[in-house]
């Protein structure tokens, strides 16, 4: 979870998803050290072949391309940077970590955390980090959705988070 204090109170909190094993989000106290509302990462993405099919949904930016495919970096639209290469962003939550260190939350949360918190802001991480693999991390073997893309995204037994009261 990630929480927004104000006045020493919780402002908002939202779901997240955080590093995954062998990217761990780093712990320690931070603060806010750029924003910027359309972010794209320049070291992960996808590859697509000339037809813009996806044939690598996790790449690095380094991995070799096709010839007639692109390597397209990852959206990370609200982005706050707070520690390296690492931030806070909207992006998707598949219920465990999953992300290369950043902090993943829904869209609706990254908005109001980008509108909350300018350049200072301290920000702290703690808490257990993963310390081995977990289920949604094993590969195609484990299908955890009925659907044809084993997307928790595409399933209708998952609905999106309500938005916040303050979003109403």
């Amino acid at each position: 979870m990630a929480f927004l204090l104000q006045n020493g109170r919780v402002a908002f909190a939202s779901p997240i998803s955080s590093g995954r094993y062998g990217h761990l989000t780093e712990k320690g106290s931070f603060k806010v050290l750029e924003k910027e509302r359309t972010h794209y990462s320049s070291m992960y993405g996808k590859i697509v072949d000339s037809r813009g099919n996806t044939i690598v949904a996790d790449a690095d930016a380094d991995m070799p391309v096709p010839a007639g495919g692109k390597f397209i970096p990852a959206p990370m639209h609200y982005f706050m940077r707070f520690a390296g290469a690492d931030g806070m962003h909207a992006g998707y939550l598949p219920g465990y970590p999953a992300s290369h260190g950043c902090v993943r939350m829904p869209e609706q949360y990254a908005i109001a955390f980008f509108n909350s918190v300018s350049v200072g802001t301290p920000v702290t991480v703690y808490g257990r980090t993963p310390t081995g693999r977990y289920l949604g991390q094993l590969g195609p073997t484990f299908q955890r959705s009925p659907n044809r893309f084993g997307d928790r995204r595409f399933d209708p037994r998952f609905a999106p988070p309500p938005p916040p009261w303050w979003w109403r």
